[in-house]
């Protein structure tokens, strides 16, 4: 098994080049749900050094379960998603019972439109979770303080959630995001669970369970990451206004995003197309915000 594990490591490491160590691939990173071909932008330098550390300690031992997560999850962020989902795979034949592989596969796949997929990884990592502990999920791309707000179970029914609403299933994502919650009583968790579950009960036509959501949140809550999902429960809420809304980046598409919908589901279609449309002429195409506006505008706005 280690000699296949370091036969995939040369495999992987020959599309690299010396000079940039990030594999140069012509073909499109994903096709969007319309079959648009999307590119990734290029890595960053401080990105490029970055991932030269978590590709350089793969190459020492590709047998290494905390290699194996670590260069793929770098790998998807310089851009390679189809090339992460690879090395996760690999990492299945040397380690079937870790749900950590599940779920950063099952999250990559999303990424490249393929939701059934996902479903499928992220189920499997529920599954081996259940009657485990919980754990922190170290970050990646560590926010402004440095600390993690988000937990190994709490991110595999975040992202099972995601994938059943992508796939318009809202019962699927109900579930999802309400275990989700439960995992965690920190304020991050809170809401960034809470706006998907007000989303779903809006688009089942249950304003009074969407209304309980809204319950615990407050604009004192101590936010370390998720600002943007507290503004717009906020927003929900009436406490602040649509022009009050601010963001950059994914933090930016998820707020256009909840506005698109919050438009959809309240009848104005011509607003909220408008806003959808604002979205997707952006280039953030791996956002989850821009993949769930992909998907509300074929399903409701295109005739």
């Amino acid at each position: 098994m280690r000699c296949v594990a370091l036969l995939f490591a040369c495999i992987v490491l020959s599309g690299c080049t010396q000079e940039a160590s990030i594999p140069l691939d012509p073909e499109p990173a994903a096709i969007s749900l319309s079959g648009d071909s999307l590119f990734s932008p290029k890595p960053s330098k401080d990105l490029v050094e970055r991932y030269d550390v978590r590709r350089e300690a793969y190459v020492v031992d590709p047998t290494n379960i905390e290699n194996i997560i670590w260069f793929g999850r770098f790998m998807a962020y310089v851009g390679d998603y189809e090339e992460a989902i690879s090395i996760y795979t690999q990492g299945m034949d040397l380690y079937p019972d870790d749900a950590r592989l599940y779920r950063h596969r099952g999250h990559r796949y999303i990424s490249v439109r393929k939701f059934n997929e996902a479903i499928a990884d992220l189920e499997k990592a529920a599954e081996l979770i259940e009657g485990t502990n919980n754990e922190i999920e170290p970050d990646g791309m560590p926010n402004a303080q440095g600390i993690p707000v988000s937990s190994l179970h709490g991110n595999i029914w975040y992202h099972l959630g995601l994938a059943y609403y992508l796939k318009h299933d809202l019962e699927g994502a109900l579930r999802g995001f309400n275990n989700g919650r439960a995992t965690s009583e920190n304020a991050d968790n809170l809401v960034s669970t809470s706006h998907w579950l007000y989303m779903i009960h809006r688009r089942m036509g249950n304003t009074e369970a969407a209304n309980r959501v809204l319950d615990p949140i407050s604009s004192d809550m101590p936010i370390i990451e998720n600002v943007a999902y507290h503004q717009l429960l906020l927003f929900y809420k009436g406490e602040l206004s649509e022009e009050d809304l601010t963001g950059e980046g994914s933090a930016g598409d998820a707020i256009t995003y909840g506005v698109a919908n919050w438009h959809l589901y309240n009848g104005h279609q011509e607003r909220a197309k408008e806003v959808y449309d604002e979205l997707l002429n952006g280039s953030s195409w791996a956002s989850f915000g821009y993949i769930a506006a992909e998907s509300d505008v074929i399903e409701y706005l295109e005739p």
